[in-house]
């Protein structure tokens, strides 16, 4: 046989009453404290910003002075670099079309490119 249920209720005497009242939060500063705080904190932000930015400042100074003091030479290389890849282009030329009658090595078909400037003067094209 099953046992009859028997249904939950509350105990003698009831529940203990529910706790509702509002516990304020624990007060560790005052008003003034909190703003002598952050303006304690705001000048040694901006002390220490000042001292990395003089850091920062002097170091920018010294790569760009490097950079100036070195732009010369890069620029010479590149420019001694394009005139031997001229120079392998025209003798690159010059062994593929070895065999073809008429051909003239550094001309359009034939045709100066420049014809007012004299053929010892370099003249970059506009597509390069």
């Amino acid at each position: 046989m099953a046992a009859t249920p028997t249904q939950d209720l509350p105990p003698k005497g009831g529940y203990a009453p529910v706790n509702f009242t509002r516990i304020p939060a624990r007060s560790y500063f005052n008003g003034y404290q909190l703003f002598a705080g952050f303006g304690v904190v705001s000048a040694v932000a901006c002390y220490m910003y000042y001292k990395t930015y003089s850091l920062v400042r002097r170091e920018d100074i010294e790569m760009r002075s490097g950079r100036l003091a070195v732009e010369p030479l890069l620029l010479a290389e590149r420019d001694r670099e394009f005139l031997k890849q001229i120079r392998r282009n025209r003798d690159e030329e010059a062994r593929l079309m070895a065999n073809v009658e008429g051909w003239e090595v550094g001309t359009y078909h034939g045709e100066r490119i420049y014809k007012t400037i004299p053929s010892e003067r370099f003249m970059r094209s506009s597509n390069q």
